[in-house]
């Protein structure tokens, strides 16, 4: 008599073997880790076998594991590709995506051609640091996620590379202030250190005004002109300033990579995601709130 496959485990099965964690994988499937657990354990009872070697940092497959994981990935594909033909939806479901705060604005083409291409699928937004955005995609908390690097450390894939620039408010000359006066998004922001060190090369003598992990925030310190900032060119609102380092006496900035970062285990809305965001972030689009 055949026997069926539960397709829930078999999904729960490949998405452990991707992350190499039952608590990555709970966070990527939207599940505790003690039903992770279960399933994998249930997996194991049906096949009559370990598939998962359990070791003190991370689980590997046994060789029965490996064996199985080939086919499992293609039960999932074609269970995927039929449901797709079947039912005329392409995708559905949820997508988390990590974003800088800096890059929200600059996101938002993206979001809004992937929503009317994929109504069924639920966007939200993870906001934070470029440091936090890593850890919560290699932990599974966001599905794909925006992060920003020094150009020359870049990691993953670029879509876009620009200058870093000061910004200063119309008519403001804190720039001229010393020490200078200073607000940035947030302590942990990728800008942060490369400031504080072009400055320090320099001997300028900086304090700071604002760090709150707020962006509009930050820009409303540089209207009022209590301080400047740092900000990718392309992000700096028209209402604000670029300053040029030489005229100003302020050290040149290093130009910053914005990278496209996956997890090992894709889903297929993250990767149609990924495709909206090549085509609306490439450096030959302009945005509305460019400067020029």
């Amino acid at each position: 008599m055949p026997r069926n496959f539960d397709l829930d485990l078999i999904r729960t099965f490949v998405t452990v073997a991707d992350s190499g964690s039952m608590t990555v994988a709970a966070n990527r499937l939207h599940m505790t880790q003690g039903a992770i657990s279960q399933q994998v354990k249930r997996l194991e009872d049906l096949l009559d076998c370990l598939l998962f070697v359990r070791k003190t940092r991370k689980l590997e497959l046994s060789r029965k594991g490996e064996q199985f994981l080939v086919k499992a990935r293609q039960l999932m594909r074609l269970n995927d590709d039929i449901w797709s033909d079947m039912t005329g939806q392409s995708l559905s479901g949820s997508l988390r995506v990590g974003v800088p705060y800096d890059l929200v604005t600059a996101l938002a083409p993206a979001m809004k051609s992937f929503a009317d291409a994929h109504p069924h699928v639920e966007i939200s937004l993870v906001c934070g640091a470029s440091r936090e955005l890593r850890n919560a995609l290699n932990s599974g908390l966001v599905d794909v996620s925006l992060v920003e690097y020094v150009a020359s450390e870049a990691e993953g894939e670029v879509i876009r590379i620009e200058p870093l620039v000061w910004v200063t408010g119309r008519g403001s000359d804190a720039w001229r202030k010393r020490p200078l006066p200073l607000s940035m998004v947030d302590e942990r922001c990728a800008f942060r250190p490369m400031v504080l060190r072009a400055l320090a090369d320099e001997g300028i003598a900086w304090r700071t005004v604002f760090e709150s992990g707020n962006i509009e925030a930050t820009a409303a310190t540089v209207r009022a002109g209590l301080a400047i900032t740092a900000w990718l060119g392309f992000t700096v609102p028209t209402d604000l300033e670029r300053l040029a380092h030489h005229e100003a006496g302020l050290p040149a900035l290093p130009p910053f990579a914005i990278c496209l970062q996956l997890p090992q285990s894709i889903q297929p809305a993250a990767l149609e995601f990924a495709t909206c965001v090549r085509e609306s972030m490439r450096e030959d689009v302009a945005f509305p709130f460019e400067t020029c």
